[in-house]
Protein backbone atom coordinates (compact mmCIF):
# COMPACT_ATOMS: atom_id res chain seq x y z
CA UNK A 1 0.00 0.00 0.00
CA UNK A 2 1.22 3.66 -0.80
CA UNK A 3 -0.04 7.19 0.08
CA UNK A 4 0.59 10.27 -2.13
CA UNK A 5 0.38 13.31 -0.30
CA UNK A 6 1.52 17.15 0.41
CA UNK A 7 3.82 17.46 3.44
CA UNK A 8 1.93 19.73 5.76
CA UNK A 9 4.98 21.18 7.02
CA UNK A 10 7.02 21.66 3.40
CA UNK A 11 4.10 21.17 1.23
CA UNK A 12 6.17 18.57 -1.10
CA UNK A 13 4.23 15.96 -2.80
CA UNK A 14 5.79 12.71 -1.50
CA UNK A 15 4.92 8.78 -2.07
CA UNK A 16 5.23 6.58 0.37
CA UNK A 17 4.53 2.76 1.24
CA UNK A 18 3.23 1.83 4.42
CA UNK A 19 2.04 -1.36 6.15
CA UNK A 20 -0.90 -2.39 8.08
CA UNK A 21 1.68 -2.43 11.09
CA UNK A 22 3.10 1.08 10.02
CA UNK A 23 3.56 3.58 12.79
CA UNK A 24 4.59 6.59 11.47
CA UNK A 25 5.11 8.02 7.75
CA UNK A 26 7.86 10.46 6.88
CA UNK A 27 8.50 13.41 4.35
CA UNK A 28 11.82 12.45 2.22
CA UNK A 29 12.39 15.91 1.78
CA UNK A 30 12.15 17.60 5.21
CA UNK A 31 11.92 14.32 7.38
CA UNK A 32 8.85 15.17 8.98
CA UNK A 33 6.97 12.49 10.11
CA UNK A 34 3.34 11.85 10.67
CA UNK A 35 2.21 9.61 13.26
CA UNK A 36 -0.79 7.05 11.91
CA UNK A 37 -3.76 7.70 14.06
CA UNK A 38 -4.85 3.54 15.60
CA UNK A 39 -7.36 1.82 14.13
CA UNK A 40 -6.57 3.56 10.68
CA UNK A 41 -5.91 0.48 9.11
CA UNK A 42 -8.09 -2.74 10.18
CA UNK A 43 -6.17 -5.61 7.80
CA UNK A 44 -6.26 -4.47 4.73
CA UNK A 45 -8.42 -1.60 4.70
CA UNK A 46 -8.69 2.06 4.99
CA UNK A 47 -10.70 3.29 7.37
CA UNK A 48 -9.73 6.77 7.42
CA UNK A 49 -7.12 9.42 6.21
CA UNK A 50 -3.67 8.90 7.37
CA UNK A 51 -2.30 12.77 6.89
CA UNK A 52 -5.17 14.57 8.02
CA UNK A 53 -7.90 13.72 10.48
CA UNK A 54 -10.88 13.21 7.68
CA UNK A 55 -13.04 9.85 7.72
CA UNK A 56 -14.21 11.06 4.47
CA UNK A 57 -12.67 9.14 1.58
CA UNK A 58 -14.03 8.13 -2.20
CA UNK A 59 -12.74 5.92 -4.91
CA UNK A 60 -12.30 7.15 -8.34
CA UNK A 61 -10.38 6.09 -11.34
CA UNK A 62 -6.24 6.16 -10.93
CA UNK A 63 -6.44 8.18 -14.00
CA UNK A 64 -5.29 11.91 -15.21
CA UNK A 65 -7.98 14.05 -15.40
CA UNK A 66 -6.17 16.53 -17.58
CA UNK A 67 -5.22 13.47 -19.95
CA UNK A 68 -8.59 12.51 -20.11
CA UNK A 69 -9.96 15.92 -20.77
CA UNK A 70 -7.10 16.08 -23.84
CA UNK A 71 -8.38 12.86 -24.96
CA UNK A 72 -11.77 14.05 -25.72
CA UNK A 73 -10.80 17.41 -26.94
CA UNK A 74 -9.03 15.81 -29.48
CA UNK A 75 -11.38 13.56 -30.76
CA UNK A 76 -13.70 16.44 -30.96
CA UNK A 77 -11.42 19.07 -33.06
CA UNK A 78 -10.75 15.75 -35.59
CA UNK A 79 -14.11 15.12 -35.64
CA UNK A 80 -15.00 18.68 -36.70
CA UNK A 81 -12.40 19.22 -38.95
CA UNK A 82 -13.50 16.18 -40.57
CA UNK A 83 -17.05 17.25 -41.02
CA UNK A 84 -15.67 20.56 -42.18
CA UNK A 85 -14.47 18.37 -44.98
CA UNK A 86 -17.78 16.83 -45.92
CA UNK A 87 -16.45 13.61 -45.13
CA UNK A 88 -19.28 11.90 -42.32
CA UNK A 89 -17.68 8.62 -42.51
CA UNK A 90 -14.08 10.24 -41.05
CA UNK A 91 -16.30 12.19 -38.56
CA UNK A 92 -18.36 9.24 -37.12
CA UNK A 93 -15.32 6.96 -37.09
CA UNK A 94 -13.13 9.32 -35.39
CA UNK A 95 -15.75 10.12 -32.75
CA UNK A 96 -16.46 6.01 -32.08
CA UNK A 97 -12.95 5.51 -31.89
CA UNK A 98 -12.38 8.16 -29.05
CA UNK A 99 -15.51 6.54 -27.48
CA UNK A 100 -13.67 2.94 -27.55
CA UNK A 101 -10.35 4.32 -26.32
CA UNK A 102 -11.96 5.91 -23.77
CA UNK A 103 -14.00 2.67 -22.71
CA UNK A 104 -10.57 0.88 -23.28
CA UNK A 105 -9.06 2.72 -20.77
CA UNK A 106 -12.23 2.71 -18.11
CA UNK A 107 -11.54 -0.96 -17.92
CA UNK A 108 -7.99 -1.40 -17.95
CA UNK A 109 -6.94 1.52 -15.47
CA UNK A 110 -7.26 0.53 -12.15
CA UNK A 111 -8.59 2.82 -8.99
CA UNK A 112 -7.69 4.86 -6.16
CA UNK A 113 -8.96 6.11 -3.10
CA UNK A 114 -8.70 9.76 -1.88
CA UNK A 115 -9.89 12.17 0.20
CA UNK A 116 -11.62 14.41 0.31
CA UNK A 117 -9.82 17.09 2.86
CA UNK A 118 -5.95 17.04 1.95
CA UNK A 119 -6.66 14.93 -1.55
CA UNK A 120 -3.86 12.54 -0.63
CA UNK A 121 -4.08 9.38 -2.89
CA UNK A 122 -4.44 5.69 -1.67
CA UNK A 123 -2.89 2.76 -3.99
CA UNK A 124 -3.17 -0.98 -3.18
CA UNK A 125 -5.84 -0.93 -0.44
CA UNK A 126 -7.93 -3.74 -0.07
CA UNK A 127 -12.26 -3.00 0.21
CA UNK A 128 -11.86 0.36 -1.49
CA UNK A 129 -15.52 0.00 -2.84
CA UNK A 130 -16.50 0.12 1.22
CA UNK A 131 -15.93 3.87 0.78
CA UNK A 132 -17.98 4.59 -2.20
CA UNK A 133 -17.80 6.66 -5.07
CA UNK A 134 -17.99 11.03 -4.93
CA UNK A 135 -20.11 12.93 -3.55
CA UNK A 136 -20.52 16.42 -4.72
CA UNK A 137 -22.58 17.67 -1.19
CA UNK A 138 -19.11 16.13 1.03
CA UNK A 139 -16.89 17.69 -1.55
CA UNK A 140 -18.27 20.99 -1.43
CA UNK A 141 -18.10 20.84 2.38
CA UNK A 142 -14.63 20.17 2.44
CA UNK A 143 -14.15 22.92 -0.38
CA UNK A 144 -15.75 26.02 1.55
CA UNK A 145 -14.14 24.36 5.06
CA UNK A 146 -10.51 24.93 3.35
CA UNK A 147 -10.33 28.71 3.61
CA UNK A 148 -11.57 28.92 6.93
CA UNK A 149 -9.01 26.70 8.72
CA UNK A 150 -6.09 27.51 6.46
CA UNK A 151 -4.52 30.37 8.62
CA UNK A 152 -4.68 28.01 11.81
Amino acid sequence: MNVTYSCPKCTHTERVHFAADSQTIACGNCGQELRLPENAIVGQRLSRCLVCPSTDLYVRKDFPQRLGVALVAVGILGSSVAWYHFAIYWTFGILFATALLDVALYMVVGNALMCYRCHAQYRGVQEMESHGAFHLETHERYRQLAPRTSGQ
